[in-house]
């Protein structure tokens, strides 16, 4: 039996994560389930995948974990600290999904004991590639793709050189407001942002996709994960969200990734690598669909594409700045204090703001260090958006 974990198991890519290895439970011995403030659903998980340890990530929220599991014997933890140790009890197969920058010490400490970590959470090499691909390198473990996108190219490189690649292209759904009137955007709503045409996420990632924030974090994504200059990534605008990426070789060759929208076809190909196993996702009909479209993305539509580039020009600590700041403005923009499109001016200004600090410009790429920066970034967006309402 595989020891498996999984951080984020309440969310999307968690559920989805859950399904598969509840179709063939005598195959994993489940270490640890996290979650948030879902605590029923958390419970229920556990109990039905017999975990050994549930954590929810709110302290707040430890009692009610704790009366939801009673007489399980399943062990429950809250906070911050306790996902961090959960991360770190052994574990042949770590699920990474936990939303956002707190993704990042979980993570860390998986790698740390030699787990193969199946990285949903975008946030970690965002905030701090280097070094985990680093630490992945130090201690034996191995980095898999989840994003649909990055599994996809992951895939399509079996067996191929990368110092062959010339480019790599990553596609974008275009997201709600793909079709809007750039004059309309700004008076988007929340609720408008929220609707994804394709995939089934949460609200967060949902609305990130509409702004192309999440397109942004997947570009600097690949060239960590990949090892790729950022002169040779490219995004596609695909409505269909059909092919999820597709790779071009010196040779003039391209290779692309297709399938339905359907995350369990990444999840799946990370939890049975190196192997191929049934998946219970959608077969396509190509004959059924027509067609396919891609379009060059509009960056005056997409601001978040060129401070993605500019992030990866500055290098250091600007990834965990921008994330920082791109999540904070995001909670801005839920609780109605800020417009859409004042999500991406709002980043802009903080990167620049980074730019002005010496001490951060020059700071080692530490997990200290980045927590720290992502704590300023976030200070910095709230003084922002302060100074707006007054």
């Amino acid at each position: 039996m595989r020891k498996v974990s999984i951080f984020g198991a309440t969310g999307s890519i968690g559920q989805n994560t859950i399904d598969l290895i509840a179709r063939d439970p005598s195959a994993y011995d489940v270490v640890a389930l996290t979650g948030g403030a879902n605590i029923a659903q958390l419970a229920q998980d556990a109990q039905r995948l017999g975990a050994d340890l549930a954590v929810t990530a709110y302290d707040n929220r430890l009692d009610d974990l704790r009366r939801a599991l009673s007489g399980t014997g399943i062990e429950a933890a809250a906070g911050q600290a306790a996902l961090t140790e959960a991360a770190a009890r052994p574990a042949d197969w770590v699920m990474s999904a936990i939303v956002g920058a707190a993704g990042l010490a979980p993570g860390i400490a998986a790698l740390e004991q030699g787990a193969t970590l199946a990285l949903a959470n975008k946030e970690t090499l965002v905030c701090a590639g280097p070094l985990v691909l680093d630490t992945a390198r130090k201690h034996n473990a191995r980095l898999l793709p989840v994003d649909s996108e990055h599994s996809a190219v992951f895939q399509a490189l079996v067996g191929e050189d990368i110092a062959a690649v010339e480019r790599i292209i990553i596609t974008a759904s275009g997201g709600a407001f793909r079709d809007w009137p750039l004059s309309d955007l700004a008076n988007a709503t929340v609720e408008q942002a929220s609707s994804h045409p394709n995939w089934a996420m949460g609200q967060r990632i949902t609305i990130d996709s509409a702004s192309m924030f999440n397109k942004a974090l997947e570009v600097i994504e690949t060239k960590e994960f990949f090892g790729i200059h950022p002169d040779r990534i490219e995004v596609l605008v695909h409505p269909e969200s059909i092919v999820h990426a597709l790779v071009g070789f010196r040779d003039g060759a391209v290779l692309s990734h297709l399938g339905a929208p359907d995350m369990r076809h990444a999840i799946g190909y990370a939890l049975h690598w190196p192997e191929r196993q049934e998946l219970p996702v959608p077969r396509l009909d190509l004959a059924g669909l027509g067609q396919l479209n891609f379009t060059a993305p509009d960056e005056a539509r997409y601001p978040a594409l060129r401070l993605a580039r500019e992030v990866m020009a500055r290098g250091g600590l600007a990834g965990a700045v921008f994330n920082a700041a791109k999540e904070r403005a995001l909670d801005h923009f839920i609780a109605r204090r800020v417009g859409f499109l004042d999500m991406a001016d709002m980043v802009a200004a903080v990167l620049d703001r980074f730019d002005a600090t010496d001490s951060l410009i020059d700071a080692a790429l530490t997990l200290d260090n980045v927590q720290q920066t992502d704590h300023l970034a976030r200070k910095w967006v709230d003084e922002a958006v302060l100074e707006r309402a007054g």
